[in-house]
């Protein structure tokens, strides 16, 4: 229950279950609501909260919960939507770190300012978003990011970051990374993110030359689709292979997939001519994680609790029950198990702790 003599909105003893998309058992011994910027700066001034350890909780959705978290947990419910500019090559929009990514890129398109729409049903929070630099059908957040506003778990002051400062890279940014001796280097559990603001070009370029898409176009005739049309599709799209997270715990993709070069390339697919790939500007290749895992045999296959989804392999699901451990063993046999076969380490995606 909350605490009625704190300005801040605490919980004891809070269950995590509701609060991770995996639906894992976990319960946190402190939970505190962040609402605002102050705050954040009110936890930091805590005389029982300020020096202890902190974990930010967005949406819970690109996490893997093993124990009982021992920090305090900062459950990120900053809200907010508004249109910042309107300028001649793009409407810059600001929206609070709280909201849910999908509802966002709806209200933007609601709005009539399109961008979004490759990345729509894609689980979460905004402020979770620029921290995996997430990405769907050909776009990534780092393509549509203007800047943020994050809060120092440290000093408790605000600071704005652009894309640069950001250090996007796939699927990672600077608030992934740690800081090294020595080094400012990374901000992972260093701030929290209160604020995202988007860029959305004007006049508007579809991105429509991810396979699906371009199967949509071809099975529908529509080689003109509007943003509306892809923001239908890619939602068909992802609920015909993705498990929604309200049915079936699962945290997406749970694995990224791996770049290697050009002689790697070639010599997997002299090995697995079927294999897929894709060719990155820098000569590289990206493989498809769930097809490495799939020529594995581990579509469907279980341990314990936890399972590969039948429809998709890149995708580990709670089969009701699961906890983070039986998650954890069976990502690690399936990263022995494509390594063994391709010589290849899958990264996971979310974050195991």
């Amino acid at each position: 229950m909350p605490i009625a003599s704190s300005p801040l909105a605490i919980d004891r003893a809070a269950n995590l279950r509701a609060l991770n998309s995996f639906g894992l058992p976990a319960v946190a011994h402190t939970l505190v609501h962040i609402r605002s910027d102050a705050d954040v700066r009110r936890v930091l001034d805590h005389p029982e909260l300020g020096r202890a350890p902190k974990l930010v909780l967005g949406g819970g959705s690109n996490l893997v919960l093993t124990r009982d978290p021992s920090e305090v947990v900062l459950r990120v419910e900053v809200m907010g939507k508004r249109l910042v500019a309107e300028r001649e090559d793009a409407w810059i929009v600001e929206i609070g770190a709280g909201e849910a990514w999908h509802d966002a890129v709806a209200w933007t398109l609601d709005q009539g300012w399109p961008g979004l729409e490759n990345l729509a049903l894609i689980p979460g929070t905004v402020g979770a978003a620029p921290v995996q630099n997430i990405g769907a059908y050909g776009v990534e957040l780092a393509d549509r990011f203007e800047s943020l506003d994050a809060v120092s778990l440290v000093t408790g002051r605000v600071v704005t970051l652009d894309a640069r400062a950001c250090a996007f890279g796939y699927r990672d940014s600077v608030f992934k990374q740690a800081a090294q001796p020595g080094n400012f280097g990374g901000l992972a559990g260093k701030s929290l993110i209160t604020r995202v603001r988007l860029r959305l070009s004007r006049p508007w370029q579809p991105v429509r030359s991810y396979l699906d898409i371009e199967r949509r176009m071809a099975e529908t005739g529509n080689a003109a689709p509007d943003a509306r049309t892809i923001f239908d599709w890619v939602c068909a799209i992802r609920r015909a292979k993705l498990p929604d997270p309200a049915e079936i715990g699962n945290a997406g993709s749970f694995f990224k997939n791996p770049v290697v070069s050009a002689e790697q390339c070639r010599d997997i697919i002299g090995r697995d001519p079927h294999i897929v790939h894709y060719p990155l500007p820098d000569g590289r290749f990206k493989l498809a994680a769930g097809w490495l895992i799939d020529a594995c045999g581990w579509k469907g296959k279980r341990v314990g609790n936890a399972g590969v989804y039948e429809r998709q392999a890149l995708v580990l699901v709670n089969c009701g029950g699961a906890t983070g451990a039986e998650v954890v063993t069976l990502a690690r046999a399936i990263q022995e198990s494509v390594y063994g076969r391709f010589g290849i380490r899958l990264e996971p995606e979310p974050v195991l702790m």
